[in-house]
């Protein structure tokens, strides 16, 4: 293994940039080679971080000798390209989702087991400090039993994306991370879908979740608000903690009726609002840390931290989210005078 692990990154857009960015300054690895079939764009990158430019992906593959690899291009591109890598025999990071299809990503899997290549996907927010310091606190029962999870994924739509809907580019993050927090499967579900802006895929989506274990999980995901937020709240016997995923804020909302009682010791008389306390997390940026762990598992010569199979897991669930909906029909626009009616007739007038 060189002193410096050679990285190079395919696809060079809005995400891909800030891979190479983030290789380009992360110590013990040196970022060789960029490829993207957008010339203009490319050569930018490879000059800013003083690189190599490749139009073709296969080709900057046989060209240079390569420790780890950042696959960031389009999802119905993640297949084709991501088994270029393993053929090629290197480690790789692929965006999430996996594959565009839970077929692909298996086969994906199948073929860096087959070919002994290390493979991660780019689920973010395991890597988020807010998660990672509400996942501890889950550890320690801080909250005793866990009783409902919700989560908001909302924001404004993006023109760039014009492949698949909300469930597969935003509801895997969620899937994965309520698998994560509650280590359990998924018993049934309620979904509805909704089609607005988006030409082909669904942009909103709602969903109430029922865990194996009993918890109840909620979704809130869309691309039809006019701000960004990315929250996830959790309820227990002892309060709620609230994580914002932007902020990397993690609030702590005490169920007073429990202060000063502790695990496995708590007795639930009510719930009564108590103090609120802001924890303290160390800011770190997530995708720095994403790629930091994989190079350093990739020096290691260990297991990635993010499973290739929790990437197919959370992809398996999205689609029983679409599965699990409605089709999405036409909305109709009723008359005012048809309106009246129905209105007349639901409340008995």
């Amino acid at each position: 293994m060189p002193a410096n692990l050679r990285a190079a990154v395919i696809g060079v857009g809005s995400m891909g940039k800030n891979h190479a960015r983030i290789y380009a300054d992360l110590e013990g690895v040196e970022l060789v080679a960029v490829a993207d079939p957008e010339a203009s764009l490319c050569n930018g990158v490879a000059q800013k971080y003083r690189c190599r430019s490749y139009a073709d992906h296969r080709e900057m593959l046989a060209a240079e000798q390569l420790d780890l690899v950042s696959v960031v291009v389009p999802t119905r591109f993640h297949y084709n390209v991501a088994l270029d890598v393993i053929e090629a025999g290197v480690p790789l990071l692929i965006e999430k989702p996996i594959a565009a299809t839970i077929e692909q990503g298996q086969l994906l899997i199948d073929a860096a087991h087959k070919r002994g290549v290390p493979m991660t996907v780019g689920h973010i927010e395991r890597f988020n400090p807010a998660v990672i310091a509400l996942k501890q606190r889950l550890l320690d029962h801080d909250l005793g039993q866990i009783f409902q999870i919700s989560t908001r994924r909302v924001g404004p739509f993006p023109a760039r994306i014009g492949d698949v809907g909300v469930a597969v580019d935003l509801a895997t993050h969620d899937m994965d991370i309520l698998h994560y927090l509650t280590e359990s499967g998924i018993r049934r579900m309620h979904v509805e879908l909704g089609r607005h802006l988006h030409h082909h895929h669904e942009d909103m989506l709602s969903a109430i979740l029922r865990f194996s274990n009993g918890i109840v999980g909620m979704l809130e995901i869309n691309w039809l608000t006019p701000t960004k937020i990315r929250e996830l709240a959790v309820v227990g016997e002892r309060g709620m903690l609230v994580a914002n995923y932007l902020t990397q804020d993690l609030i702590f909302y005490e169920n007073d009726s429990c202060a000063g009682q502790h695990w496995p010791a708590l007795a639930v008389m009510g719930v009564t609002e108590g103090q609120m306390v802001r924890l303290k997390v160390q800011r770190r940026e997530p995708l720095y840390e994403e790629l930091r762990s994989f190079a350093t598992a990739v020096r290691d010569g260990v297991a990635p931290a993010m499973r290739s199979e929790d990437a197919l897991h959370a992809l398996v669930m999205a689609h029983q989210l679409i599965d699990a909906a409605e089709p999405i029909a036409p909305a109709e626009v009723l008359e005012p005078t048809k309106t009246a009616v129905l209105v007349e007739r639901a409340v008995g007038v």
